[in-house]
């Protein structure tokens, strides 16, 4: 089913009007990166892969993070490949059109690497409608030296067992550094051995080898692992020296850049707003809450920063709504001047603010009032998690009922 970017193309000019919002396909929006692959500069092609469909993809941070620090760098691209929706994932197989990036089209199976974001487990099964449309085996032991390195990183590779046998790699932990060191390890592999696509099996497991060298990466054929009778598991034990005993989550000391060329479609996406992580990590310990416990510990960013990643956006992308992002905003140290001067700098532009996961303890009517100075009526969710004080004890988010409704009530006025 290998087809060149022109075939691609060709076959889309006849189908794209049959299915629902083709510009879920079509790439091409405002920011969009366009490297050539062509010539000698570029050494490594990386396909970023969401396994769900555009309008999901396209507001997931964690992707456009990745997918800017790599494009900065001169030797390497990165393109976006997402998920289709059912009806033209039909057309798709009846016309054999393989999986393709939204930047030049290209097949998924020509990039070097394809690396794919696991933000939550309901994303599983659809990896593997993707290997199947780009006409990858998808289990790695079936693959052989034409496939690409296949690797996944993101929440949803916190227990990467569920889905080792569909990874020659799964990165535990932050992304934004260990990305590059995946990267070299591959560069530096490639130099001695030759592209992936010539090398033999033997050779392609010394990639493995270097791999499993790096800090935060599982590489699944290095482990055995061993089930109880009741099927879980009961040990996961190395196979290979160089695979350590315990991989441990990445962390990065300081956050990247914020991301300040969001790229803009052509369809309404579900977050269609700018997003600037100002806080990275959590102190609470809410017992249902999985990010609360993996991304410690807790970065903040200054204000100068985020005030600056702010102006940028508005000048590159024009988006009158950013949302300031951490798992708890209303934490940040600095939220209240944070608001406060960005209305005072933007606030003729109309420019709203949205503060997601506010914690009403944390939570002050001066800090609403300045919230909706915005262009538009902010709406403020608070989620209790338990209807009784015992109850929200238990799961470590203690919120007296009269305070709750002390809150609503002045949210209300």
């Amino acid at each position: 089913m290998t087809k060149t970017p022109k075939q691609i193309t060709r076959a889309l000019d006849r189908v794209l009007h049959k299915v629902e919002k083709p510009a879920r396909y079509t790439g091409g929006e405002l920011n969009s990166i366009v490297k050539p692959w062509d010539g000698t500069v570029i050494e490594t092609k990386v396909g970023l892969a969401f396994p769900d469909i555009y309008e999901l993809g396209g507001s997931n941070l964690g992707l456009m993070v990745l997918y800017d620090l790599i494009n900065k760098r001169e030797n390497m691209l990165a393109e976006r490949i997402y998920c289709p929706w059912p009806d033209f994932e039909a057309i798709m197989r009846r016309d054999e059109i393989p999986l393709f990036s939204l930047e030049t089209r290209h097949a998924a199976g020509d990039f070097d690497i394809i690396g794919f974001s696991l933000p939550y487990e309901q994303l599983y099964t659809n990896v593997l409608t993707m290997l199947d449309l780009a006409d990858i085996p998808l289990r790695a032991v079936d693959r052989t030296a034409e496939h690409p390195l296949i690797i996944a990183g993101g929440s949803g590779c916190y227990n990467p067992e569920p889905m080792s046998a569909f990874f020659d790699a799964m990165i535990i932990g932050e992304g934004e550094e260990v990305i590059f060191d995946v990267i070299a390890a591959y560069e530096e592999w490639r130099v001695a051995n030759g592209t992936w696509r010539t090398a033999g099996r033997a050779k392609r497991y010394a990639l493995w080898e270097k791999l499993a060298k790096i800090p935060g990466v599982y590489v699944p054929a290095f482990y055995d692992v061993s089930y109880a009778a009741d099927d879980t598991i009961a040990a996961i034990t190395p196979n290979h020296p160089n695979a350590p005993t315990e991989v441990l989550k990445r962390v990065v000391t300081v956050m990247p850049p914020p991301v300040t060329k969001f790229i803009v479609p052509f369809i309404d996406v579900v977050h269609n707003r700018a997003a600037i992580e100002i806080m990275r990590g959590c102190t609470r310990g809410c017992r249902f809450c999985q990010a609360g416990m993996i991304f410690r510990p807790v970065r903040e960013r200054t204000p100068d920063e985020v005030l600056a990643a702010v102006d940028e956006m508005i000048e590159h992308c024009g988006f009158e709504e950013v949302s300031f992002l951490s798992l708890s905003s209303s934490d940040y140290s600095y939220v209240a001047e944070l608001v406060r001067r960005t209305m005072e700098k933007h606030g003729e532009k109309k420019l709203s603010i949205g503060l997601p996961s506010l914690r009403i303890e944390s939570f002050s009517v001066d800090l609403m009032d300045l919230l909706e100075k915005g262009r538009r009526r902010s709406g403020f969710t608070f989620a209790p998690e338990a209807a009784t004080d015992r109850m929200r004890d238990v799961i470590n988010k203690p919120i007296a009922s009269e305070e709750l409704l002390a809150t609503a009530e002045e949210v209300y006025k």
